[in-house]
């Protein structure tokens, strides 16, 4: 992937890099359904990411915002689900990740977690942008399903104009008629000219909206995806990861079973060597 600048910055108190020379994997359950399900998670994904030497950013959300339904489960809340990410955090010593909808919640999240996400379809607000970013932690902005790549710079500077410099970008899939989505790998390169760039395997199989009322999804092909991504030259890989995806309160029909993220990791790891010069 051509780069013509180096956008790579460590990500603050932790031993790692985003958009230097080693992947990383952003993983954990779409939303926060318990204390006990969540450090569960984050202590099996951490050992799996360990086992591969792999940087690991845990993820998981304290209220999704944004279901189709009215009556889906949305998470625990902002304070309950700040005390559960900081406590896994503390115990599990692993950065964290939780998206924002909220210009409002910013601040409170920005002394949590260590990467704060703008959800794909508010990539273009400008508030809560900016809010992100003066918080001084990492900002992840999803592309919009509705974005051309390059039009991505836009969230990028407002991000960095607002005092922030470190902001990466994360694909997820464009919108491809109703209920479907594609991902264009030149999207990658493109954005990878002004950002670090990361791959969200999961949500570009999602089938937004097709089952009745909540996401389908196609997650027999997050490896097919994630490594033809990792092949283009991406810096990171997002999955939502359950151990129970049949049962999962979120995004369940899109999530990688937690069983196959060992093997699917290690193919990560085989495809980013092949093609890292030496």
């Amino acid at each position: 992937m051509k780069v013509t600048k180096d956008w790579s910055f460590k990500v603050p108190g932790h031993d790692f890099h985003i958009g230097g020379e080693q992947m990383f994997l952003i993983a954990g359950p779409c939303v926060i359904e318990s204390e006990t399900h969540t450090i569960k998670m984050a202590e099996t994904i951490t050992g799996v990411a360990k086992a591969q030497k792999v940087p690991l950013i845990f993820k998981a959300s304290y209220d999704k915002a944004n279901r189709t339904s009215l009556s889906s489960f949305r998470g625990p809340g902002l304070e309950e689900g700040l005390r559960i990410l900081k406590k896994v955090r503390d115990i599990v010593g692993i950065p964290i990740l939780t998206d924002v909808h909220d210009a409002h919640d910013a601040a409170r999240v920005g002394e949590i977690v260590d990467v704060i996400q703008i959800p794909a379809f508010l990539c273009r607000q400008t508030d809560l942008l900016v809010a992100a970013a003066k918080t001084g932690r990492v900002v992840n902005v999803k592309k919009g399903q509705f974005v051309a790549p390059a039009d991505m710079r836009h969230a990028v500077n407002k991000v960095r104009e607002a005092g922030n410099d470190q902001v990466f970008l994360t694909e997820r899939g464009s919108s491809f008629g109703y209920n479907n989505l594609v991902v264009d790998m030149r999207s990658l390169a493109i954005m990878r000219e002004f950002a670090p760039v990361v791959f969200d395997a999961t949500h570009s199989v999602q089938l937004p909206s097709q089952a009745g009322g909540v996401s389908g999804g196609q997650p027999e092909f997050i490896p097919v995806l994630s490594r033809a991504a990792v092949a283009a030259g991406v810096d990171g890989v997002f999955m939502e990861v359950h151990d129970n995806p049949a049962e999962a309160k979120s995004d369940g029909a899109n999530a990688l079973d937690l069983l196959k993220l060992r093997e699917t990791l290690a193919g990560l790891v085989a495809v980013r060597k092949a093609v890292t010069p030496a």
